[in-house]
């Protein structure tokens, strides 16, 4: 082997000791002191090492950071826009998405084990670390047995960044086939702002008046947005 060869081979071992090294100390930080103890560009930094070993994953851990605005966004962004990202793969971004679906089961237990209207903020929680910062509008509709404890948690309707679809028929007719005693409407606005439009005040209205008729309660209809949530049954509009 060269000089040159010898002098380049040192570099490489010298680079792959201080990867090793670092990730030792993120580990130890983690275990000593837990989530707190790393910054949110280190925990997406320690995830990526144990997808692509000996690799610094400093760089591409802050550039994820930077595109997507924050970590919450980063872990709720679907595995397309993620792998856009230069240096994301296949199985980076299964690592990525793991801890999203991870965290989603962690804080859906409540809604999913106690009845819903004595576990409201656990379910506002899940609600918007699912959906707050997704590009296009989801419909969903929760269904609830005459305990409100949770029967299904449906996905309705995916549409586009401003609009998705969603029938009163087809909600109603759902609601009977699974015998729900009751139904919460979820809904999420891309653009951030959660306050309702006039369809979907109007919606809401015909969905109400409908299970009514057939002994269907509408509990709530909650629209999600970056900037918090509204809920129409707080606000008198249901």
């Amino acid at each position: 082997m060269s000089q040159l060869e010898n002098v380049k081979q040192n570099h490489e071992n010298s680079k792959a000791h201080h990867g090793a090294g670092h990730r030792s100390r993120l580990r130890e930080r983690l275990l000593d002191g837990g989530s707190n103890a790393l910054l949110d560009h280190e925990l997406v930094e320690f995830l990526l090492t144990m997808a692509i070993p000996r690799r610094d994953m400093k760089p591409l851990a802050k550039n994820l950071i930077d595109t997507f605005g924050s970590l919450s966004a980063l872990l709720t962004a679907d595995g397309d826009s993620i792998k856009q990202v230069p240096g994301m793969g296949e199985t980076s971004t299964a690592a990525i998405k793991i801890v999203h679906a991870a965290a989603l089961r962690l804080i859906s237990e409540p809604v999913r084990e106690q009845p819903i209207l004595t576990s409201w903020q656990a379910l506002l929680d899940y609600l918007r670390a699912d959906m707050a910062h997704l590009l296009n509008e989801r419909v969903r509709v929760l269904h609830l047995n005459s305990k409100n404890r949770l029967i299904r948690d449906e996905l309705v309707s995916e549409g586009s960044i401003d609009q998705a679809a969603i029938y009163t028929r087809e909600v109603i007719k759902r609601a009977l086939e699974l015998g729900s005693a009751a139904i919460i409407l979820v809904h999420n606005h891309p653009s951030g702002d959660s306050a309702p439009s006039r369809q979907d005040i109007a919606i809401t209205k015909d969905i109400c008046d409908a299970g009514r008729r057939l002994g269907i309660a509408v509990h709530d209809h909650i629209i999600i947005g970056k900037d918090g949530h509204t809920s129409f049954r707080s606000q008198g509009l249901i």
